[in-house]
């Protein structure tokens, strides 16, 4: 079987930045393990994949799985650059602005901007914010990121989701962001112990670059390293940073994420009150045909 695929660099101006995503179009005919397998042999944080709809209303369908064989929630950048790729093909209706992605069980909006000679802007709503629990746990948090403890910011960690629970653990400078290395053993243990998926470690230090936010994203529990783009962290961070004051109230907050990994991203989200909406761009970067 030839399984066509396209490769889009997601919250990225230019390619070869922000977050590689592969993307297999056309997915019906393959089984959950062949998805899985596909996913390992590209072996990047995530692999979505397009199959027909099951939900009332949804145009399209999304999977997405990580090298480990995780299959994962969410609307982050796995859900981005699969609109990207649907914007530039021609698959989309001329005349339509608004759709509908369905992930896993829930179906969400999804805009799509298209201008000529720039890429296509989608903005997706995520889940309304949840905020779980404090995790007042300085001290081994430090230690687990191979920190010293007054690199870590004052007040407590936070376990945020909208879609997917994610530890945010503040940290203090850009400086701190960039020393972190974490034990990847032990940072899947607390986060298990918390009820977490991934670690965002962040810092609302401000430079002259238009960010609110410089990030770093840490995820053992599915096998992902770090990532350099994490859409599904960046929505309960702009969350929190509303909510905490940390943010003007007009809710729209900027993250830098990726710097670590030579792969800068730009996310940005706007937070009014329980509405949390993620947008970007990219651009699809290759194309090619995979033999299954």
């Amino acid at each position: 079987m030839d399984v066509r695929f396209f490769w889009v660099d997601v919250f990225a101006d230019t390619a070869l930045t922000g977050n590689p995503l592969p993307l297999v179009p056309s997915a019906d005919a393959l089984t959950t393990a062949q998805l899985k397998a596909i996913a390992r042999e590209f072996n990047q944080s995530e692999t979505t994949f397009l199959v027909a709809p099951t939900s009332p209303g949804a145009d399209h369908r999304l999977r997405s799985f990580t090298p480990a064989g995780v299959e994962v929630g969410g609307a982050g950048h796995n859900a981005m650059g699969a609109w990207i790729w649907l914007a530039g093909s021609g698959t989309l209706p001329g005349d339509r602005t608004e759709f509908r992605q369905q992930i896993g069980d829930e179906t969400l909006p999804v805009g799509v901007d298209r201008k000529p000679g720039h890429p296509p802007t989608v903005t997706m709503r995520q889940a309304p914010p949840r905020f779980l629990r404090a995790v007042d746990r300085h001290r081994e948090l430090a230690e687990i990121l191979a920190l010293d403890a007054d690199q870590a910011a004052p007040g407590p960690a936070q376990v945020v989701s909208t879609g997917v629970a994610h530890l945010m653990v503040p940290l203090k400078g850009r400086s701190a962001v960039d020393d972190a290395i974490p034990d990847s053993s032990r940072l899947a243990a607390l986060l298990a112990s918390v009820e977490a998926e991934g670690c965002y470690v962040y810092s609302t230090e401000h430079r002259d670059d238009g960010a609110d936010a410089y990030a770093r994203f840490f995820n053992p529990t599915v096998g992902i390293a770090e990532d350099p783009a994490t859409g599904t962290a960046a929505g309960p961070l702009a969350a929190l940073l509303v909510r905490d004051g940390l943010r003007a109230p007009d809710g729209q907050v900027t993250i830098i994420q990726g710097a670590a990994l030579g792969r800068p991203s730009r996310l940005r989200v706007t937070v009014d009150d329980d509405r949390i909406e993620l947008s970007g761009t990219g651009l699809v970067v290759a194309e090619g045909t995979l033999r299954v």
